[in-house]
């Protein structure tokens, strides 16, 4: 598969970028309306790469935080790849679980949720050694400070109980080798991800740098822009984050009757009259938010249907 080479407005290098954050979220969102129209004209011109880190089954939070987006890029005609990155699940953690029964969890819920493998790539990193290889020539392009900085890499450090592994402080670059890898031009992101991004198109140019580049106007590995996405803040159903461990959520491969009974216990408040108020009634409006999601209606118009059917009217409508 050949590579997909961005459109000649796009920006090629972090020199672009604002040098304040807030500047450089304004630049990456003015970009990714940029690209989110183009898409709709031109799908042919971009390659995703998206994924999950197998750590569990896919829950509902998956599905309405990033799956459904990835089937409606797919669907456009985007060149789509979706990762599922096992060797990623030992970063953070000490033991895999079941991997294998997760992976192929994911991999049966990807196909139910509408990814087409006739037109998506989906790949796990224990299937190509490449990917994985590139981490070596890719850490010679980087320095410790840097990846000390990357938030994730912070956040481990500052929160963690036990020692940071040398494993983790790699693990952004091992995000650029897989979207490098797969010469994509455009990764669906959250703004938290954004600084990943920034150091893929720092490996990238400095790639190019010390080894050339495919031809005089094309690197060697195209640089990658954000899809910006707008992923509702989806609560688990005991009021918390959404959470396997938790066990607050609603697993993607819940027959209806499972997922009716969990629904029944979700937490709600004592007022019978519904309202959507995610702040001052963030359980009631979050079954609202996933009863909107699923039916494309304004959560506060189903509120003013339910209007005094209480906490149970609610959960029956959900």
């Amino acid at each position: 598969m050949t590579s997909v080479d961005l459109p000649t407005t796009a920006v090629e290098a972090d020199d672009g970028l604002a040098s304040s954050i807030d500047g450089s979220l304004r630049a990456s969102l003015k970009r990714s309306e940029q690209i989110e129209a183009d898409l709709e004209v031109h799908p042919e011109r971009y390659r995703m790469l998206t994924g999950d880190r197998p750590t569990g089954k896919l829950h509902l939070g998956h599905y309405f935080g990033s799956l459904a987006n990835r089937v409606r890029l797919q669907n456009l005609g985007l060149d789509s790849w979706v990762l599922i990155a096992d060797y990623q699940v030992i970063y953070d953690r000490d033991g895999v679980g079941d991997l294998k029964a997760n992976v192929f969890s994911a991999i049966a819920d990807y196909l139910a949720v509408g990814i087409d493998p006739q037109r998506s790539t989906i790949f796990a990193h224990s299937a190509i050694a490449p990917l994985n290889q590139l981490l070596l020539p890719f850490l010679s392009l980087v320095t410790d400070s840097e990846l000390r900085r990357n938030p994730t890499v912070k956040d481990e450090l500052a929160n963690s109980d036990r020692p940071m592994s040398g494993l983790m402080l790699t693990f952004p670059v091992h995000q650029a080798a897989d979207i490098l890898f797969c010469k994509a031009n455009v990764v669906p992101v959250g703004k938290d991800q954004l600084p990943h991004l920034e150091l893929t198109r720092l490996i990238a140019r400095r790639f190019d740098e010390r080894y050339g580049r495919a031809e005089k106007d094309r690197p060697i590995f195209p640089f990658a822009d954000a899809l910006l996405s707008s992923a509702p803040n989806i609560l688990g159903l005991d009021g918390n984050k959404m959470s396997k461990s938790r066990g607050n959520v609603i697993e993607l491969g819940m027959t209806a009757q499972q997922t009716a009974k969990l629904i029944k216990k979700a937490k709600t408040d004592s007022d019978r009259h519904i309202t959507f108020d995610p702040q001052n009634r963030p359980e009631v409006s979050n079954l609202l938010m996933l009863a909107g999601l699923a039916t494309g209606e304004d959560p506060v118009q189903i509120a003013e249907e339910i209007g005094d059917g209480g906490g149970g009217g609610l959960k029956k409508l959900v």
